[in-house]
């Protein structure tokens, strides 16, 4: 690829991010192709080694590129989900036992996408404050907490963590750490339908943890999503409280409600 005329004076780190971010968007540099070595564009900016480093961070932040150790920085590959919140887990829900696939799989299979989960981390132990809060329990009750990573196309794309009152969910397949799949939810099975829901939605940039069981770039500034579902039993009172944490650029979730 011939690179385009630069001008000749020493570009700054924010001068030469913005102008590769340009170029990438224009498609000079495709998504997964790999940005020229790091000789050649020191040149061609006129610049040095630490600056480009710099811009290269830049464009890093932005979510645009990522390292690949001993290989170089290629533009990213971004083939986000639509997930639709507003039928997730409602009405016919699409529970097969039989393969094994939930109604989270199943929705990513209808996107034309392969879906899996990690092992659940089953574990009982004190909730913390505003898992407490969302289960109406007493502050330092224990809860039981199921967490799940889970991969589409292999990729992680959203962590998982349930939380249920331990009424709900001790000597019942909730504990067991596997994934447990059942014609209309786990809940509905085990005498704790739930018959009512509570959205709530919040970003903010990830935490340390989060950046690690995601595989998310360290060097990354974009948000993760933070979706928070409370099922409610017949009587009123707290089933289960999931918390979804999803990556702002892998993810895009979707409310559609007729009038």
């Amino acid at each position: 690829m011939t690179s385009r005329p630069r001008e000749q004076r020493r570009w700054s780190a924010q001068e030469i991010a913005e102008d590769l971010r340009s170029r990438i968007q224009a498609g000079e540099f495709s998504e997964g192709s790999q940005l020229p070595a790091t000789r050649k564009l020191v040149e061609e900016y006129y610049t040095s080694p630490e600056t480009l480093r710099q811009a290269v961070l830049k464009l890093k932040s932005w979510g645009l590129v990522t390292s690949r150790q001993g290989k170089g920085v290629f533009v990213r590959v971004i083939d986000p989900i639509e997930w639709h919140v507003h039928s997730f887990e409602r009405g016919e829900r699409r529970d097969d036992p039989a393969r094994g696939v939930d109604d989270w799989k199943a929705s990513i299979e209808e996107l034309g996408r392969v879906p899996s989960q990690d092992t659940p981390v089953v574990t009982v132990e004190r909730a913390p404050e505003d898992i407490a809060k969302w289960l109406e329990l007493k502050p330092g009750s224990f809860a039981v907490a199921r967490r799940r990573l889970r991969r589409v196309d292999g990729v992680p794309f959203q962590l998982a963590d349930s939380w249920f009152p331990t009424e709900v969910a001790m000597d019942s397949p909730l504990m067991e750490e596997r994934d447990v799949t059942m014609a209309g939810g786990i809940l509905k099975n085990i005498g704790h339908p739930q018959v009512r829901r509570r959205h709530i939605v919040r970003s903010w940039l990830p935490t340390d943890e989060e950046i690690k069981r995601l595989d998310l770039d360290p060097d990354a500034t974009h948000p993760v999503t933070r979706h928070t579902l409370i099922g409610y039993g017949a009587d009123g009172k707290p089933v289960r409280c999931m918390v979804t944490i999803a990556p702002g650029d892998r993810n895009v979730l979707i409310y559609d409600f007729e009038e």
